[in-house]
């Protein structure tokens, strides 16, 4: 291996941040100009647009018979999305939980990660069920936007502020949006291709599979549009933006990206034995572990951000001691099932008995 393979996996990564953000800006534009509200542009075309790396990705691997990689970037992304993402995120500032995500789209996080798995049981997502996940996104995405009429104006305004079109008239604002759209989609092609082929070398050369690639390298660079949104919006305050972005990609990524895999794929998106047995459970464990973070107190606290990044780091390490097969890792292993998962479960049991039993109590008392 060359040090031209380390120089395309970067260039790859970069082309794939900057693709990504000439979509999301150029889509965005274009949609408020021909009246979809911000609320609908934060949650659909921002959401979807930081995972355009993701997608091009997982399709660009699909394509040339790497389903390893393919499937890694998608439990890899929805991994970093959550433990790293909203750990970094929530660090900042404590992060606001709308009602809405708690009760719809974390559950629904929560099925499809489920749906996925059970899919996956034989070995393959195959184009029927590729086209079952895709249009499970299509139907998500209109749900979201009769939805969004009901929510209320204050949420509404944030999105705006950020996302929304600057009322320029004439035809020049309509030729910039229209050529951010299509060199942010060529860079992605372009991105794609190069992160693709330099990561499967790479994982040649250090001698792990192509999986363990894919759900780190590979996850964590198709990951950074989505770094990006969220932890600039927590700097700026705009703090259910952060959280939005992270639980819109997530279900996106199972949804339209393994869907469409699936559809492209000539034998569908193999699904290798090592993902069924740890990465997606580990994947299912997260998103159930969002529902009562989010639900004590409608916020993400920075304790719970703390923990999130500290799963990250215990996931990433064991990952690379697996993969190298280190004398460490039965003790590891140990530690993690018999101190650190009992203490963490521990630790989210009381936070829901304070709210439902302390906090609750509280208000009401305060109330009559």
């Amino acid at each position: 291996m060359t040090i031209m393979t380390w120089v395309t996996l970067v260039g790859g990564l970069a082309l794939l941040v900057l693709g990504a953000e000439w979509l999301v800006r150029g889509a965005s534009q274009l949609a408020a100009k021909i009246g979809i509200s911000p609320l609908v542009i934060g949650l659909t075309v921002v959401a979807f647009g930081t995972s355009a790396p993701e997608m091009a990705v997982s399709v660009q691997s699909t394509l040339v018979g790497q389903g390893d990689i393919a499937l890694g970037n998608v439990v890899g992304s929805n991994i970093i999305n959550i433990l790293f993402i909203l750990g970094l995120s929530a660090m900042i500032t404590p992060l606001i939980v709308q009602q809405q995500l708690f009760r719809l789209d974390v559950p629904i996080m929560i099925g499809i990660s489920i749906l996925t798995y059970l899919l996956a049981l034989d070995g393959v997502i195959n184009r029927f069920e590729g086209v079952i996940l895709f249009t499970g996104v299509i139907t998500y995405t209109v749900f979201l936007i009769i939805q969004s009429r009901k929510e209320n104006k204050a949420v509404e305004q944030e999105y705006a502020q950020e996302y929304s079109a600057k009322a320029d008239g004439g035809w020049k604002p309509w030729v910039i949006n229209l050529g951010l759209v299509g060199l942010g989609l060529t860079l992605l092609v372009v991105g794609s291709d190069f992160l693709v082929g330099s990561a499967i070398e790479i994982a040649r050369w250090l001698g792990v599979s192509e999986l363990i690639i894919g759900l780190t390298i590979v996850a964590a660079g198709t990951s950074m549009p989505e770094v990006a949104t969220s932890v600039t919006a927590a700097i700026k305050g705009e703090r259910d933006i952060a959280v939005g972005n992270v639980i819109g990609s997530n279900i996106f990524n199972i949804l339209a990206v393994l869907g469409l895999s699936g559809i492209v794929g000539p034998a569908g998106l193999i699904v290798s034995q090592a993902a069924l047995n740890f990465d997606i459970p580990v994947m299912i464990a997260i998103a159930i572990a969002c529902f009562p973070v989010f639900f004590t107190g409608g916020q993400i606290y920075r304790w719970e951000g703390a923990v999130f990044l500290t799963y990250y780091v215990i996931y990433t390490a064991y990952l690379i001691l697996n993969a190298t097969s280190h004398s460490s890792l039965p003790i590891f292993s140990t530690v993690m099932i018999w101190f650190v998962l009992p203490i963490t479960a521990l630790t989210l049991a009381i936070s829901l008995w304070y709210e439902f039993f302390v906090r609750r109590r509280t208000s009401k008392l305060e109330t009559a």
